[in-house]
């Protein structure tokens, strides 16, 4: 069941122009290595058996900074496995948005058809109505996961030991929340 400590009614629609789903990992251990996925949506919706968030992204939108080869391993079966697992999933199963504007999300992630518990935190903002008269509200949270817990396993040593790419990824959601009947 999803609780609120604040009530929380009503359907919002990630705007996808001004929300954005990226993620993170350090890199040779001196960089970092960051991308994004463009084609996401996301719903949050509360009521009176509380908030559910849930969401999805298209993997082949992945945006990444690097040589188109990057791109194409990242998309390959030794990370995301596009061909066979086309989107990256989220459906919560406790949304806890307080007073002061704190919020934490646990959910159920799934990447590469593998699904792993995982909790969220940041901040929100309270919908309200903006400079053209629609009602909008935001939620940004950010995550830790294991990626191989997804069975991204890839890696290589370096030369003085250690291994190329890290096992955390630290995953970014800033959402701007259009209420249902605004889209």
């Amino acid at each position: 069941m999803t609780t609120a400590t604040i009530p929380f009614n009503g359907t919002y629609v990630a705007d996808p122009v001004h929300s954005s789903f990226g993620f993170a990992v350090r890199y040779m251990g001196v960089s970092t290595f960051r991308g994004t996925l463009s084609d996401a949506r996301a719903t949050l919706t509360g009521g009176d058996h509380g908030i559910a968030l849930e969401g999805a992204a298209r993997v082949e939108s992945i945006s990444i900074q690097n040589p188109p080869e990057f791109r194409q391993h990242v998309l390959s079966a030794e990370f995301f496995d596009a061909e066979n697992h086309p989107e990256v999933t989220f459906r919560s199963s406790d949304v806890r948005l307080e007073e002061d504007g704190t919020a934490r999300v646990r959910g159920e992630l799934t990447i590469r058809g593998v699904t792993q518990p995982v909790e969220a935190t940041g901040t929100w903002q309270p919908p309200a109505e903006d400079a053209f008269g629609r009602t909008k509200g935001a939620l940004s949270l950010t995550a830790e996961v294991d990626r191989t817990a997804f069975g991204m396993n890839w890696n290589v040593p370096t030369p003085k030991g250690g291994k190329a790419l890290d096992e955390r990824v630290t995953l970014s959601i800033d959402l701007l929340l259009a209420a249902h009947d605004a889209e």
